[in-house]
């Protein structure tokens, strides 16, 4: 009776360790200062001003036309979602997948000894969203081979979402630095005009190459990077759902807890928190 109240306290204090809200993504904003410091810097040595390089027309061109063949290439919920997702980004998610698997290693223990049912009225203390759902499905669904097509749809679904989220962004940077030389074109043809002022030529040839650097310094600095962003933090959570549907699908194999426990292990990060998980398995 001690035992099954030990694991039920750890069911209810799991979800405050393996969940500490989200922090901000101090690399992600690192890497945003460094390159726009290094292109500050390299600007200032060459001894031009950075105000010749604010040109409203090349923004404008550049800008406009890249939002437009987003608009062209990516659906509208699509772009939203993209959206929201490039925002979550700087607020990177802290999950500790070492009291995550002793979670589930609690369910099992209950599991073991009352059933699969007996977790039911447990769910309501899971944080995580898909081990909390993985659990429901697996008390509601009794074959073992449909529960696992089901968790898998559902892993596929969501990376599959996310690569699309990445790839919206992708084709948008792909189509910048193309827009930004229009834009150079559309500078030069403007200096042609005057090309009987050698003095106003030299320097329209200067400002119109400016879209040009807007255009590479979107695509490069900013809407290529956040694509690859998402694709990190996307296979990041695919190996958190599929540490929860290995687990899920251990406890309805009635797989001993500590068997569990070992075999989750290897979805750590630091291999060396696996020894710290041994004197759990009593």
């Amino acid at each position: 009776m001690a035992t099954s109240e030990s694991a039920l306290t750890r069911i209810k204090t799991a979800p405050s360790r393996a969940n500490q809200g989200r922090h901000i993504d101090l690399s992600l904003l690192a890497g945003i200062a460094i390159a726009v410091g290094a292109i500050i810097v390299g600007i200032s040595c060459t001894g031009v001003g950075l105000n010749y390089f604010l040109q409203p027309t090349g923004a404008a061109i550049v800008l406009g036309g890249t939002l437009g063949v987003i608009l062209i290439t990516t659906p509208g919920h699509s772009l939203l979602h993209s959206l929201r997702r490039v925002m979550d980004l700087v607020a990177a998610p802290n999950v500790n997948r070492e009291a995550l698997i002793e979670e589930i290693v609690s369910y099992a223990r209950v599991s073991r000894r009352g059933g699969i049912v007996s977790i039911e009225p447990l769910l309501k203390n899971t944080w995580n969203e898909f081990l909390r759902n993985a659990l429901q499905l697996a008390v509601d669904v009794n074959n073992r081979v449909e529960l696992e097509s089901l968790l898998d749809t559902s892993l596929r679904m969501a990376e599959r979402q996310g690569e699309a989220d990445a790839k919206a962004l992708e084709v948008a940077g792909g189509f910048a630095p193309t827009i930004g030389i229009m834009g150079t074109v559309v500078g030069l043809i403007e200096v042609l005009r005057q090309f009987s002022n050698l003095q106003a030529v030299g320097y329209g040839i200067g400002t119109a190459f400016v879209s040009t650097i807007y255009g590479l310094a979107l695509a490069n600095l900013l809407l290529l990077p956040a694509a690859h962003r998402i694709r990190s933090r996307v296979a990041e959570n695919f190996e958190t759902q599929e540490l929860i549907m290995e687990g899920v699908l251990a406890i309805v194999d009635t797989v001993h807890p500590s068997l569990i426990r070992t075999r989750l292990s290897s979805f750590l990060r630091d291999k060396g928190n696996q020894r710290d998980l041994g004197p759990h398995a009593a």
